[in-house]
């Protein structure tokens, strides 16, 4: 939709839809974004769409074959420069939650794995004392952009957890902008070497738009039972566990998790039924309680401290 030109005739503004839309298929996290590069689900804001979630409903289930359960609009991007010819597009983006499942899906190849595209965010693999060549790599970068001292180093400092400081995940845009500013993420224009390891560009700014994403979900995660719209009908606590922690990028400590989601909260509730599919003993199947499912901003199940 074209809604004017600019003061010389020369610039056009056009609105579109942009979605975020992720989903957990056996612990791993997935995001709606397919091609060369990644691009997240976009298309032109229609004059006759009934509503703008009406619009990101319809063609996320266009591009992946699946409903979305919970939305909410994230952010308009307008800045000038986000396309690559003389037009001002402005995005508005939503958070779409889906149940898919990757494998299952008839269009697997639209979807990324979501730490393909956002790696530092992982950091499950560090209570394992896996290596983190990566992690180490842009501290050492970060390092030399901040010189040492002052306000560069405290940002540094306070978004990577250096120095003792704790990891917060609902942080991920605020990471991405800084490895942006630093020229540590390829679609920077002062990018370094490093760059290759943080993975390639996404079309335009989609790869700031799904940071965006990241951290509105890590933040609701901390008062909202959003996680339900990940989860199938009926689950395991592991795999509930296992969902908040791909979400998260971080793993909890297992029974402040069940405490806190059985105990704490009453977010779930037994069905009675057990599943026999964890290759272990048979372990008992949950779903989440009528007040949960009907009225989804009572509870929250905020993340306990990692291990």
């Amino acid at each position: 939709m074209n809604a004017d030109r600019g003061p010389t005739g020369s610039m056009k503004i056009e609105a579109e839809l942009v979605a975020v839309v992720l989903a957990v298929d056996a612990g791993r996290p997935w995001v709606l974004a397919g091609g060369e590069p990644p691009a997240l689900p976009s298309g032109p804001l229609r004059a006759n769409e009934e509503s703008l979630q009406a619009g990101v409903r319809e063609f996320a289930r266009e591009r992946s074959g699946f409903d979305l359960g919970y939305v909410e609009q994230l952010y308009t991007f307008a800045d000038l420069g986000r396309s690559t010819d003389d037009r001002r597009v402005v995005s508005i983006s939503y958070l779409g939650l889906t149940r898919a499942s990757i494998s299952g899906s008839v269009r697997p190849t639209d979807w990324s794995a979501l730490y393909d595209l956002l790696p530092w965010e992982d950091r499950r693999h560090l209570s394992d004392a896996g290596s983190d060549r990566l992690g180490e790599e842009i501290e050492r970068a970060l390092r030399r952009w901040s010189d040492g001292s002052g306000e560069r180093l405290d940002r540094c400092r306070f978004l990577f957890g250096y120095d003792g400081k704790p990891w917060h995940p609902e942080f991920a845009l605020q990471r991405y902008e800084l490895l942006w500013e630093s020229g540590l993420v390829a679609e920077s224009p002062t990018a370094e070497r490093i760059s290759a390891l943080t993975a390639g560009p996404m079309t335009h700014d989609h790869r700031r738009i799904l940071a965006t994403g990241l951290s509105r979900i890590r933040a609701k995660l901390q008062y909202r039972p959003v996680v339900f719209e990940l989860m199938a009908e009926t689950f395991t606590l592991l795999a509930l566990q296992e969902t908040v922690e791909a979400i998260a990028g971080q793993h909890v400590h297992k029974q402040n998790f069940r405490r806190a989601v059985e105990v704490q909260h009453e977010l779930v509730e037994p069905t009675g039924e057990v599943s026999h599919e964890t290759g272990g003993r048979p372990a008992r199947l949950y779903r989440f309680r009528g007040s949960v499912r009907e009225e989804r901003a009572q509870a929250g199940t905020k993340l306990p401290l990692p291990r």
